[in-house]
């Protein structure tokens, strides 16, 4: 967890074979899981987000594997620490 903008902007390019200035989140947790950090490109250039948790560990949603997509919702619920369980997405309805 020692990297900064250079060093997490290549593991994105080298490993994953992505593009940070995409506007992706992508999110990086030492091996304890107590840190988080997220780096995210902006309208002016690339900003790290940095999370250290006093008590507890952050528990990333089932099915987050090394390259894998998390929608919006849940990556702030993990950074929050609630944990969903089970849940399902109900139809929303547009009005003509």
């Amino acid at each position: 967890m020692r990297k900064g903008f250079d060093g997490l902007s290549g593991l994105v390019r080298n490993s994953l074979e992505r593009n940070p200035l995409s506007g992706e989140v992508y999110i990086f947790l030492n091996r304890s899981r107590t840190l988080v950090k997220l780096l995210h490109w902006e309208a002016g250039g690339l900003v790290i987000y940095y999370k250290r948790l006093e008590k507890g560990t952050f528990h990333p949603p089932v099915g987050m594997e090394a390259g894998g997509t998390l929608p919006w919702s849940s990556l702030v619920l993990m950074v929050e620490g609630i944990r969903v369980l089970d849940s399902r997405q109900l139809p929303r309805y547009t009005l003509a």
